[in-house]
């Protein structure tokens, strides 16, 4: 038996007839009601019942990486921020998202900037700094900032002749310290107003990663090509060099007491630098160990380890 369809099939004009009036009042409705920005909910499900709850105390999950590079330490809400990669084979890919952890490890939300996209463009980030409210991530060749208690994006700025920046830190006037890790290797400053500069470049810069602020608004820098540790003043005069455990530097940590803490990316090693003294070994074996943050409330260092989609924690 064979079925005829021609005398059933209704013509295009019917169609548009019936749907075009529906798509207009979609449309219109759509305009006049812009979806709103929104962040993501701590891990948890809805019930038979049909209530959303939390997940119980009881349980810890420890995951939500995607090719983690940086963590940062929110001492308001006693949370660590880790950003994640997406798909790094495609820079475009607007994939890039931040996970919130509980002090532990365990996960608290799981894409917290992420869950939408809806005025968001976050490919890469790595990273990650906070000052005033504010975190600040790099990303390929841009900026960003988002609003620290709700997530809501303030401003992407771009860096012409950028192409890699990896490192950054922030001063308390909101100037941003960013490294450029692929040629051309240097340090770019990115003033408030949007417009950036090159604040650092030749020997012995190599290969630049981690970048942060000590108490004295200066600007430490570690490479991944050397294991030096060079301090620069706000002028981009070198003040210091110092030298880690380990070469293949990619985290650095500054303390209140000018201690510096220096992860090697290459060797998984974390050095301790005090002041007068020279580098020690405190952790070794940490795979891809890369840009750490200091928890200021539990008093240890939080290791993303890149591919591994994994953080190391060290009490110190």
């Amino acid at each position: 038996m064979s079925l005829n369809y021609s005398s059933s099939k209704p013509s295009i004009h019917r169609l548009t007839a019936t749907f075009l009036p529906l798509m207009i009042l979609v449309g219109a409705f759509t305009q006049g009601h812009a979806q709103e920005f929104s962040t993501g909910k701590p891990i948890g499900t809805v019930n038979e019942a049909g209530m959303r709850g939390p997940m119980s105390d009881n349980v810890k999950v420890f995951g939500s990486f995607q090719f983690c590079e940086s963590t940062t330490f929110d001492p308001a809400r006693n949370l660590i921020l880790a950003m994640n990669s997406g798909d790094r084979s495609d820079p475009a890919q607007n994939d890039g998202y931040v996970s919130l952890l509980n002090p532990d490890g365990s996960v608290h939300t799981t894409k917290w900037i992420g869950t939408s996209r809806n005025g968001l463009v976050l490919n890469n980030p790595l990273g990650s700094a906070i000052r005033d409210g504010v975190l600040y991530t790099v990303d390929v060749d841009h900026v960003r900032s988002f609003d620290l208690k709700s997530g809501t994006p303030i401003k992407s700025v771009h860096v012409p002749g950028a192409t890699f920046l990896n490192g950054v830190a922030v001063a308390k006037d909101g100037t941003v310290y960013a490294s450029n890790t692929r040629n051309p290797e240097l340090i770019y400053k990115v003033n408030t107003d949007g417009t950036s500069s090159v604040f650092a470049e030749g020997g012995p810069l190599t290969i630049p990663n981690g970048v942060a602020m000590d108490m004295d608004e200066n600007i430490v820098v570690v490479n991944v090509g050397s294991d030096a540790v060079i301090t620069y003043n706000p002028k981009g005069d070198i003040v210091r060099v110092e030298q880690s455990s380990e070469s293949g530097s990619d985290g650095i940590v500054v303390l209140k007491d000018g201690t510096k803490y220096v992860s090697s990316v290459k060797f998984g090693s974390v050095s301790r630098i005090r002041p007068g003294h020279e580098a020690e070994v405190i952790a070794t074996g940490i795979p891809s160990a890369a840009s750490m943050c200091y928890d200021s409330i539990q008093h240890q260092l939080v290791i993303p380890m890149n591919s591994n989609n994994a953080v190391a924690f060290i009490k110190l």
